[in-house]
């Protein structure tokens, strides 16, 4: 027997697969939510299941978007000549609240490392270099580990 309700055990063991979510934070949190109105709860579900329908890969630099390209594919402003390479999505946020890159990005996924078995392959690298083939692209900047 546990020591919360199925239901509660449950919610708190999802919670704490989250990052950076250990089991006393899930624990608070799955108690937040017990207290918190209904509409709440309703729109914190639909959120979560409306971003994992329509939220996918960018098909040019394989950030995250909901159109057909990302907003900084598709701004026109941007300086097509300059791809900033990056790890992962979150990346390219932080770079963004700077206000000082206006280039286009490609986000390789992961970084290669021979110690855990993660080569070229397994990332965007081969992507990266057909699109640099096909585009203008003057400059790359490495903004990686």
């Amino acid at each position: 027997m546990g020591l919360y309700p199925k239901a509660i055990e449950r919610l708190i063991n999802e919670l704490a697969k989250l990052p950076g979510i250990g089991d006393k934070t899930a624990q608070r949190l799955a108690f937040h939510l017990i207290d918190a109105p209904q509409t709440d709860i309703t729109g914190l579900s639909e959120a979560l299941l409306d971003m994992k329908d329509k939220v996918r890969l960018c098909p040019r630099c394989f950030s995250i978007t909901d159109g057909d390209l990302c907003d900084v594919c598709k701004d026109p402003r941007r300086d097509k000549s300059v791809i900033c390479v990056v790890e992962n999505t979150r990346d390219i946020f932080a770079i963004e609240r700077t206000h000082e890159y206006n280039g286009l990005y490609h986000v390789l996924h992961g970084a290669i490392s021979p110690i855990e078995g993660i080569g070229p392959k397994d990332i965007k690298a081969r992507e990266l270099i057909l699109r640099l083939g096909e585009d203008d692209v003057k400059e790359v900047i490495m903004a990686t580990n």
